[in-house]
């Protein structure tokens, strides 16, 4: 039974402390903050205008587009960092299987761009 606890004591440790850590932080705000309440302040957007259209109007697809192209070339540019702190170690199958990898990202690059995806007219 001592074993067990000895165990699983820093496990409640950390939970215990994570829990009034988070506590103390929902706490805060309510105790610390300055609440001045002004009727900009108050309203739909805080630079005081009033909202133009309907919340639900239709949004351009072309944001989007952008999202999804930056998320995708943003995650595979990310595989870089790693491959070139390990560059040393892989030898000449590494080299060519990045060279392979970004010979792929530049065709989808450059597809896009030939589609216009990345035009605004």
């Amino acid at each position: 039974m001592t074993n067990l606890l000895a165990d699983y004591l820093p496990l409640v440790i950390f939970i215990g402390v994570s829990l009034v850590i988070g506590l103390a932080l929902l706490v805060a705000p309510f105790i610390v903050a300055y609440s001045n309440p002004d009727t900009e302040k108050l309203s739909a957007y805080e630079c005081g205008f009033n909202a133009f259209d309907d919340a639900r109007m239709k949004f351009d697809v072309r944001f989007y587009l952008v999202a999804i192209l930056f998320i995708i070339f943003d995650l595979e540019v990310a595989f870089l960092f790693p491959w070139a702190i390990t560059f040393g170690t892989l030898g000449w199958f590494g080299f060519i299987s990045m060279m392979i990898f970004l010979g792929v990202l530049t065709v989808g690059f450059v597809y896009e761009w030939k589609k216009g995806a990345l035009e605004w007219d």
